[in-house]
């Protein structure tokens, strides 16, 4: 098998965190988003990861090459037309074998071995309150029937998670090539889900997967979202003498905590210094120095100083807020 993630975006939402780093290299929990994705790999055993990299590409690179041992291609996507785009850059890669493709920019606890077991052709998929914001799955008698993208009235709650398997892969090659071809595009994109509607009208029977643990990455106050989610299911407790740590929390080994409250959901990364402040629902990067401040639902980059008063920020790396 293998596996395909495209990670060649911006991540303009996430500004100013995207401009020293790119969005999945972002720490949610206590690792980064990518790493959420390709840590369960590993029990799928693939034979290739391929990664489609554009934006700070070379961080991305460097940060599989020295962690994963599995064999690794990097696809350079020229231009940012979509998800259906990149995939079919990526697709001179693949050939006979299953393929399993990941956005790179959500997190999915799913257990990846049930997932491609579960059919020829999956799609996963989890019950939204707000249809309207997603593409969506209609099924009849047990199969995708239809995709639409943001439906107006939808008719179905089931929102694609960015999780897709092909044991044969040859029609979904075909239709992103008739796509580009083509030039059309859905909304300034070529869409992946162009494709997959192509394929399904063509006679292919996706099996809808339902995954219950789904984790946007795409915005700061889903990120922190998420954040809590994953952070509530580790199982560490640090204490630290002076201070009140009130869990989930994780904290690296040599950073520095002085008369301050830390917690609930907050990750704080290696090098820090917290001291007289308290700090909850917020994510702290590394070598950052937070001094009499109450932070709440923040993100700080790494290396920031932040001295002052009571604030909510979003603070990018190497910044300083307050004075010395």
């Amino acid at each position: 098998m293998k596996v395909v993630i495209p990670v060649a975006g911006v991540g303009n939402r996430l500004k100013p965190h995207t401009i020293t780093t790119p969005k999945p290299l972002l720490k949610v929990g206590n690792k980064a988003i990518l790493d959420h994705l390709l840590e369960p790999l590993i029990d799928l055993n693939p034979e290739e990861v391929i990664f489609v990299i554009g934006y700070k590409g070379e961080q991305i690179t460097k940060h599989v090459r020295e962690k994963y041992d599995f064999k690794s291609t990097f696809v350079m996507q020229d231009k940012l037309l979509g998800l259906g785009y990149a995939l079919h850059m990526a697709m001179e890669h693949v050939h006979g074998e299953p393929l399993l493709v990941i956005l790179g920019d959500t997190i999915v606890d799913c257990d990846l071995v049930r997932f491609t077991g579960a059919g020829d052709y999956v799609l996963g998929v989890r019950k939204v309150e707000n249809p309207q914001r997603f593409g969506i799955a209609e099924i009849e008698e047990g199969f995708v029937s239809d995709l639409v993208e943001k439906p107006d009235e939808p008719k179905s709650d089931l929102a694609l998670i960015g999780l897709y398997y092909f044991s044969d892969h040859a029609l979904l090659k075909k239709e992103l090539a008739q796509l580009v071809a083509s030039g059309k595009t859905t909304s300034g994109e070529i869409q992946l889900t162009d494709a997959l509607d192509a394929m399904i009208k063509n006679g292919v029977k996706f099996k809808p997967f339902e995954v219950h643990g789904w984790f946007d990455c795409g915005k700061k106050e889903t990120i922190l979202t998420s954040h809590q989610h994953l952070l509530s299911k580790l199982a560490r407790v640090r204490s630290v003498d002076g201070s009140i740590v009130n869990p989930p929390v994780h904290i690296a080994d040599n950073v520095r905590i002085q008369n301050a409250i830390v917690g609930p959901n907050v990750s704080v990364d290696e090098g820090s210094v917290i001291l007289d402040s308290i700090v909850t629902n917020s994510i702290i990067g590394r070598n950052v120095r937070i001094e009499k401040m109450i932070l709440d639902e923040s993100i700080v980059g790494n290396d920031a100083v932040i001295i002052g008063e009571k604030k909510v920020v979003s603070v990018g790396e190497s910044t300083e807020i307050g004075g010395l």
